[in-house]
């Protein structure tokens, strides 16, 4: 028996190495991994340089209290600035916690001008901004929050509802956030035009723009962050996921304006920010920020979406659509989504589901075309053998 909570339906394999785009489970099996730990692994598993990092590191200093300076996140947060639009950084240890850090700041901001009652976020329904309380009542979503009670300070549009978000800013909205690409909620990319269209208004309406981009940002989409296509500069910034490579980070960047209001006290976190998380920050920055790293994972997505979208034309009533940007990919199906990804497991290739029956496919960053290849016959041969 598990003593483990029951709060995940996990599936009956477990694994005990992986190495670059490979799991081996413990029954000696060898699956494909185009999950990547949920746009996690953004360099797979066991690279040698994360290796080095964490051992080097480890030797030297694991966890200090920020109530020192960390030359190590001084580092990695000079490294973001610079490669972005932010001027100030704080590190937290999860997507989730940079996320409800991103909504304390959007706050914080708006009472520190003496504004206190512009307390109110504007998302997309439906969304997915993380598990803690007050960012599964961002999201939107009735079956994260029921049973949770309620959480109040959310305000939700439909996607591409243009003329239901501007009604619903008020004299007490203080901010827009949203995705740049919807992950759980479907693999939705919002347009640049868009993006355009949501800093006008927010510049318009004097409030705030949130980009959460804890999965499609460091350099999933092909860009650093996927904003960057559009031009568009946001006020606040959640990251994750990918920045770590494996190890738990988080972080929320954000602009010299709205940092007014985080003065000492204002927001903290134990492990956020500690010197073996950093170090490892750095070394997955410096390989994923450079311009050749960026147009790899360019490469790699222009050759993926093309042979998916020829699947797609030989399985026109399984395949309905191919979604997403750079390798944050999604299929969506005619299907039953549960069942083709079990028999996409089934012949050794792991993804996860989204929202609006479609399949995602994340694979590591540094993936090979060889390995595109097989992932690309497993989809054919499922497809083959669907009904």
């Amino acid at each position: 028996m598990s003593y483990l909570a029951k709060n995940y339906n996990r599936k009956k394999i477990s694994f005990k190495h992986g190495k670059g785009s490979y799991l081996f489970s413990t029954d000696g099996k060898k699956y494909l991994d185009m999950l990547s730990g949920i746009a996690v692994n953004s360099l797979g598993h066991a690279h040698p340089k994360l290796i080095k990092t964490i051992r080097d590191q480890s030797k030297k200093l694991w966890h200090v209290s920020n109530a020192f300076q960390i030359p190590e996140g001084e580092k990695l947060a000079k490294k973001l600035c610079q490669k972005t639009f932010a001027d100030y950084v704080i590190f937290q240890n999860s997507g989730a916690e940079a996320t409800e850090a991103a909504i304390k700041i959007a706050r914080k901001y708006f009472y520190s001008i003496g504004k206190p009652n512009k307390t109110k976020i504007l998302c997309i329904k439906n969304s997915f901004h993380g598990r803690t309380l007050a960012t599964i009542f961002a999201s939107g979503s009735k079956k994260m929050t029921e049973g949770f009670g309620h959480v109040g300070g959310f305000q939700h549009f439909v996607f591409g509802d243009h003329k239901s978000l501007k009604k619903k800013i008020t004299k007490n909205t203080a901010a827009i956030m949203v995705e740049t690409i919807m992950g759980e909620g479907g693999i939705k990319v919002i347009p640049d035009w868009c993006l355009k269209g949501l800093r006008k208004l927010c510049d318009k309406k004097k409030i705030l723009l949130i980009l959460d981009e804890v999965q499609c940002g460091i350099s999933r989409s092909g860009d650093f962050f996927a904003f960057e296509k559009s031009k568009v500069k946001p006020d606040i910034v959640p990251i994750a996921k990918g920045i770590g490579g494996g190890f738990p980070i988080g972080a929320v960047l954000m602009n010299k304006k709205v940092a007014i209001g985080m003065t000492p006290g204002t927001h903290g976190s134990t492990f956020g920010g500690n010197p073996l998380a950093m170090a490892v920050g750095n070394t997955v920055m410096d390989i994923v920020s450079t311009k050749k790293f960026l147009n790899n994972v360019k490469k790699s997505s222009k050759y993926f979406f093309f042979h998916l979208n020829k699947l797609k034309k030989r399985y026109p009533n399984i395949i309905k659509e191919v979604r997403g940007r750079g390798l944050l990919i999604g299929v969506q199906l005619s299907v039953d989504q549960n069942k083709f990804i079990k028999k996409l497991m089934d012949n050794r290739l792991l993804t996860i589901r989204a929202a609006e029956n479609v399949v995602r496919i994340l694979p590591p960053l540094n993936v090979k075309i060889k390995e595109i290849d097989i992932a690309l016959k497993i989809i054919d041969k499922v497809c083959s053998e669907t009904k």
